[in-house]
């Protein structure tokens, strides 16, 4: 079921990116994101209700990691087309303040559930039984009404709520970039040739650091979307880490030294240091 998803997933973003590179930022571009995912969605449940997980693992990583990578997209796209069609007529200054409400709304979400984001951010596993294992809700844990309405057959607890995490990083981006319009800010990068540091290593290297890094949490105090950390390292080195998912799934594969280049980077950093104490 993993990698049915896994294929149908980059195929879905595969086809966005064509959809944006047509219709860049317009209601259009926006609508047919909406559809392409909801079709997509639909299949992956097609194929998922035919299918029956050989373990809990399985069921629980399915509905933390890769359904919401799904429907985070689906609520994303469809908060930007409510947010671009409801925009104000008026001056920068009445743009400013809608846009500002609107990140406020993502900061009332993070305040209403902020011992889940918490739970989610940190890795934490120890009620996944009960936040992604389908008919095990439990009231006492902040449940949204809609899931009593979800189809129980591919749907758990919180599995909605960790695609809105998600979603809202999107959101947060994109409402973030306006106001900058808005303002007229200088591009957050305005390198010189000189000063340009284009990545001289393997691709999967730097995805091992990626990775590593958003694992940890040291990004905008743990809220950075994996995709939008990836995507900022590609910007300021100047590389293509293509599909990154699957690499990552191939070193969790590695038999040995699954974490090849951070274990390098430390015995280069201990030398170093060696080194300086001798001099």
């Amino acid at each position: 079921m993993k990698e049915t998803a896994l294929r149908l997933l980059e195929d879905l973003e595969t086809q966005l990116k064509e959809i944006e590179l047509a219709k860049k930022e317009t209601i259009e571009h926006v609508e047919d994101s909406i559809r392409k995912t909801i079709s997509v969605l639909e299949t992956l449940k097609t194929n998922f209700v035919k299918y029956k997980f050989e373990s809990k693992k399985d069921e629980i990583s399915f509905f933390r990691d890769i359904k919401p990578q799904f429907v985070s997209k689906l609520i994303y796209y469809n908060e930007i087309y409510n947010i671009m069609t409801n925009k104000p007529f008026g001056g920068n200054k009445t743009l400013r303040k809608y846009y500002t409400g609107e990140l406020a709304k993502l900061k009332s979400f993070y305040t209403e559930n902020v011992e889940f984001f918490k739970y989610y951010r940190n890795g934490n596993t120890y009620l996944d039984n009960k936040y992604f294992v389908r008919g095990r809700y439990d009231i006492k844990l902040t449940l949204d009404s809609f899931y009593f309405q979800a189809d129980s057959r591919f749907s758990t607890s919180h599995d909605f709520k960790v695609a809105k995490i998600m979603a809202n990083n999107l959101i947060q981006n994109y409402l973030e970039s306006e106001i900058v319009k808005i303002e007229n800010k200088a591009p957050l990068f305005n390198l010189t040739e000189r000063q340009v540091q284009k990545w001289t290593g393997t691709k999967i290297a730097l995805i091992e650091l990626v990775y590593a890094l958003h694992a940890e949490g040291v990004f905008n105090n743990g809220a950075s979307d994996l995709k939008e950390t990836a995507k900022f390292f590609e910007e300021v080195f100047d590389v293509d880490l293509g599909q990154f998912h699957r690499t990552f799934f191939e070193m969790r594969a590695r038999k040995a030294d699954r974490t090849k280049f951070l274990n390098s980077l430390r015995d280069t950093l201990v030398r170093r240091m060696d080194e300086v104490d001798e001099i």
